[in-house]
């Protein structure tokens, strides 16, 4: 990954201030905009039961798994020194996607089994990269890669196939879930990926030093103290259970762990002890902005919120194709 220090930044506190009033900001605008407008006060019982019951846990389920992508893509594109690393090539999202694939195919009550079944995939997938990827040498990135590209490849082929079992009803479903959904989101669900965000910063954070050396390089770490395979162990498992609970949660939101990062390491430069938080809270803005414009855009009717990050994300992925 190259790193200059010849673009413009932030210092760290104004930027973790413009980030904190652009959050707020951002979920006051979300929980009042929608197919119908609502305000703070004088509301009807039918705007009460909208804001309460749908808006607000809807507005936090997508700052919640926003923040969990954004702070995986960070960690991951540390760990492999590459801005185009994400969280997707790993084959996390695959599996969850099969998991819930299961679920639509059996018929089971989507409510409360989704997100089990979802989990169970991306569990799956991410033992099954990290069982590829392991030999007597240690875990190379290049393997690790390698190894998610056919887990990835793998499983996508099986959700293809699955989807001719399914009726036209479902099929719709499971297809405007796999785009990115989070109208589909329960309070479990929110609950879920609120925890998992919560212990994923912590376990991220506590690593932020020994990714700062490896972004040097593993045998400089190495020479500096950093137990490198410990820490890839660490950051790969826990970027892969945030992205997992968060798919089985919202389905596929790409872009997010690729976009959110670049920008934040653009502002404050490549310190991951500020790019980590600062790119969660970040991810947690942006997607709850995507959202809210896929709710208003062609209101009463809904965008997959996936669609909007990824008119977004695509034109930054070339971007960064060209510079690397």
């Amino acid at each position: 990954m190259k790193h200059s220090r010849q673009t413009f930044f932030f210092s760290p506190q104004i930027f973790g201030i413009l980030l904190l009033v652009s959050f707020f900001v951002a979920l006051i605008f979300a929980v009042l905009l929608g197919s119908e407008n609502l305000r703070f006060s004088n509301l009807s019982r039918t705007e009460e039961r909208i804001l309460f019951d749908v808006r607000i846990p809807r507005v936090l389920l997508g700052a919640v798994v926003g923040a969990s992508l954004a702070i995986s893509g960070a960690g991951l594109q540390a760990l492999l020194r590459n801005p185009l690393a994400e969280p997707y090539l790993l084959g996390v999202s695959s599996g969850a996607a099969l998991g819930t694939a299961i679920s639509f195919v059996v018929s089971v009550d989507l409510e409360l089994i989704r997100p089990i079944f979802a989990f169970a995939g991306a569990s799956l997938a991410t033992f099954a990269v990290y069982q590829m990827a392991k030999s007597k040498a240690g875990m190379s990135v290049e393997r690790l890669a390698l190894s998610g590209i056919v887990v990835t490849t793998m499983l996508s082929s099986i959700i293809v196939l699955l989807t001719t079992l399914l009726d036209s009803t479902r099929l719709r479903s499971f297809t405007f879930w796999l785009l990115g959904d989070l109208s589909q989101g329960t309070k479990v669900g929110l609950y879920v990926v609120s925890f998992a965000a919560l212990l994923g910063l912590f376990v991220m954070v506590s690593q932020a030093r020994a990714l700062n050396l490896m972004m040097i390089g593993e045998r400089d770490a190495f020479d500096f103290g950093v137990e490198v395979n410990r820490v890839k162990f660490l950051v790969f498992i826990t970027s892969s259970a945030l992205v997992g609970v968060s798919v089985s949660a919202s389905g596929s939101i790409g872009y997010v762990g690729l976009v959110v990062p670049h920008l934040v390491r653009l502002s404050v430069g490549s310190d991951n002890r500020y790019v980590l938080p600062f790119s969660m809270l970040a991810g947690a803005v942006f997607v709850v902005v995507a959202d809210t414009i896929a709710r208003v855009a062609i209101a009463p009717r809904e965008l997959p919120v996936g669609a909007i990050t990824a008119i977004i994300g695509a034109p930054m992925f070339i971007y960064l194709l060209k510079r690397t």
